[in-house]
């Protein structure tokens, strides 16, 4: 499982300017069951998504797509963890050590 923080590197304004892109973009990867979640930061300065994957490349390749990526707004961090607790609804994705 992935934790992707995105941090905004342009104004708001350039970010909006492919936010549509962004959304298309987002709902692929959840068609193709990779994100489970996602949504903006508060205060709006970038955005987090959990995703699941066989491995970090595979993340990577994805968020090389990211229209925000390819128009130069945002900056990705990207986290891998362990989930060896879930909600029920997340079982599926549960892990053991």
């Amino acid at each position: 499982m992935f934790v992707l923080e995105l941090t905004y590197t342009a104004p708001l304004e350039a970010v909006d300017a492919v936010l549509e892109e962004h959304g298309v973009w987002l709902d692929e990867q959840y068609r193709q069951g990779v994100f489970l979640a996602s949504g903006r930061k508060n205060p709006r300065d970038g955005g987090v998504i959990i995703a699941v994957a066989e491995e970090r490349a595979r993340i990577e390749e994805i968020i090389a797509k990211d229209p925000f990526v390819t128009a130069g707004v945002c900056a990705y961090r990207v986290t891998e963890f362990v989930a060896t607790k879930t909600a029920p609804a997340l079982e599926a994705y549960r892990e053991t050590l």
